[in-house]
């Protein structure tokens, strides 16, 4: 019979690995997310003060980073406790939190990234028209949709997974309270969970995949209609860090949540969610830094005026 007594916190198993490698872990997580702190304030900070970035294109790129910062931050510091002082107690709000703004976050991204593929359909293959079309109200109302998205989905995920009953054991399979591994830690028939996950995940990611995919194969299109071999080196470079951030994001996440049984291999999940949780969110800034000669140009700009150079 299952036992009614209401749980009050979960315990966070973490990695199922030699206690030794946990000092290791806390070290890198630590470090991982020292990185994606500076290196997003720093593409934030030299948005901000290049007026010749003030265009929709780096708009977007600000928030990018803005919610990179936040969204690394729901995770990595509170499994950096978990690794370095073995503090896997969580309470039952607070786990509900933690999903709660972690599907916030992550969804908006992946809406953040279809936005911009429509930004740079519009640059390339409407040149003419971009400043009209995507004008500041427009710019501010994507970013506000984005995050309405976000809402609603967190919101869904959040209350259909902790409306189920949980009657022990209390551990929870992963290094952060995750949708499917709480969902997998329920004594609850989670059938009706599952096909919501599906539903509403899967919805989203084909959604915003079908929008990037469309726009960047009229972007293609166009490019190869370039008569200058210069023209279309630069719009290949501008769009292909961007493909690059998709693709990694899109792909991991698309095996954690949008495709029958997510819910079914917790241990092999927890290697995968680090992807899309700590390493892409650090990634981000390099990717658009490296890849873009303006924002190269600021950046040189920037410490040189500060005399690094």
């Amino acid at each position: 019979m299952e036992n009614d007594t209401k749980i009050t916190e979960f315990i966070l198993v973490g990695f199922k690995s030699h206690p030794g490698s946990q000092l290791f872990l806390s070290v890198l997580f630590s470090i991982m997310y020292a990185v994606t702190v500076v290196g997003n304030v720093c593409m934030i900070l030299i948005i901000r003060m290049n007026s010749k970035l003030h265009t929709p294109m780096y708009f977007f790129l600000e928030n990018l980073s803005t919610l990179d910062i936040c969204y690394s931050s729901v995770i990595t510091p509170r499994a950096t406790l978990i690794f370095s002082l073995d503090r896997r107690n969580t309470s039952y709000n607070g786990c509900a939190s933690q999903m709660f703004f972690f599907s916030l976050f992550g969804t908006t991204e992946a809406f953040f990234l279809a936005v911009m593929a429509y930004d740079r359909f519009t640059a390339i293959c409407n040149p003419l028209l971009y400043q009209v079309i995507m004008n500041k109200r427009l710019c501010v109302f994507m970013v506000m949709a984005s995050y309405l998205s976000g809402c609603i989905n967190c919101t869904i995920q959040t209350g259909f997974t902790f409306s189920l009953s949980f009657c022990g054991p209390k551990e929870i399979n992963h290094f952060f309270c995750d949708v499917a591994a709480v969902m997998h830690a329920s004594c609850s028939d989670t059938l009706v969970n599952e096909l919501v996950m599906l539903a509403v995940c899967g919805s989203i990611i084909v959604g915003t995949a079908l929008v990037v995919f469309i726009s960047y194969a009229y972007i293609i299109i166009t490019i190869v209609q370039m008569p200058s071999a210069e023209s279309r080196h630069k719009a290949f470079s501008t769009c292909s860090s961007h493909m690059m951030t998709i693709c990694l994001f899109s792909g991991t996440v698309f095996f954690m949540y949008a495709q029958p049984g997510a819910t079914s291999s917790p241990d092999k999940s927890n290697t995968i969610s680090i992807f899309y949780t700590i390493v892409i969110p650090m990634l981000n800034p390099f990717i658009y830094t490296l890849r873009n000669k303006e924002v190269k140009g600021s950046l040189k700009k920037q410490l040189k005026r500060k005399g690094f150079f």
